[in-house]
């Protein structure tokens, strides 16, 4: 039998690996890695480095495979992430079936932590469910940019007693969601805080978290917010993508009765 190690590997920074994941690195025969093109290759870079540094000199191969491109104009949003998730299974599999026998162990390396707006293992569901491959999962956790944001900014990421809601900038982008007042955003490719600015609230904001181009911000969304704006599309500009979330925080509306 097969087996698939799923090992979420943190949000950039080699250190961010556990000592969980190193002993998981230390098993595996073939990694598995999905080649986004040039612009994103430090992504492909900091694996790679994790590898150096965590797997040893043991021998394992490394194996590519290219990212199929998805079609982020549409207006049908979930249709379009289900198509570019098939397509993507459909080149995982051919990897898996071409370059992991039986017996022998795979893994991907999740940025962050498997659990969190990551496809990997919806991908491998979905190849299992096919019934051409079969395999053992098993899932390392990691440290999630979202833990790492929280670390940077020496904050919790509620308030007491009170509920912290984890979204997508898309959401956001429609509205604050209710009974909420600590909303942490992923995803966010059109600055949905930007529609905010009139809330009584702070922003953390973080991008690159965890590598040496890391950038922080935070204050009052009101007086940040155009900065954030200016700083994260000279970011882009300058490197061709870019990886933030942020939270935002405003006083709660009513204090909790009951803790």
């Amino acid at each position: 039998m097969r087996e698939m190690k799923v090992i979420g590997v943190g949000a950039g920074n080699p250190d961010h690996v556990t000592i969980q994941a190193v002993k998981a690195l230390n098993q595996v025969d073939v990694f598995f890695v999905l080649d986004k093109g040039e612009v994103k290759q430090q992504l492909v870079d900091v694996r790679s480095e994790i590898l150096r540094e965590h797997a040893g000199e043991r021998e394992y191969r490394v194996v590519f495979g290219q990212d199929p491109e998805r079609d982020r104009r549409s207006d049908a949003y979930v249709e379009s992430v289900d198509d570019w998730r098939r397509r993507r299974a459909d080149v995982c599999a051919d990897l898996i079936a071409a370059e992991l026998q039986d017996g022998q162990v795979g893994a991907f390396l999740v940025w962050g932590d498997p659990s969190l707006y990551d496809s990997t293992l919806a991908i491998l569901d979905d190849i299992l469910a096919r019934g051409e491959l079969t395999f053992e999962i098993e899932v390392i956790p990691g440290i999630s940019s979202v833990s790492a944001l929280a670390a940077r900014h020496r904050i919790g990421l509620n308030q007491v007693g009170r509920p912290v809601q984890i979204t997508t900038g898309r959401r956001l982008a429609k509205s604050w969601p209710d009974q909420v007042d600590d909303v942490v955003v992923m995803l966010d490719a059109q600055t949905a805080f930007t529609e905010h600015t009139d809330q009584k609230a702070d922003i953390y904001w973080g991008a690159y978290l965890g590598t040496p181009d890391e950038m922080l911000i935070a204050g009052p969304l009101a007086e940040v917010a155009e900065e954030i704006v200016e700083r994260r599309a000279e970011a882009r500009r300058r490197k061709g993508w870019i990886m933030d979330t942020y939270l935002m925080r405003r006083v709660p509306t009513e204090l909790p009765k009951d803790l």
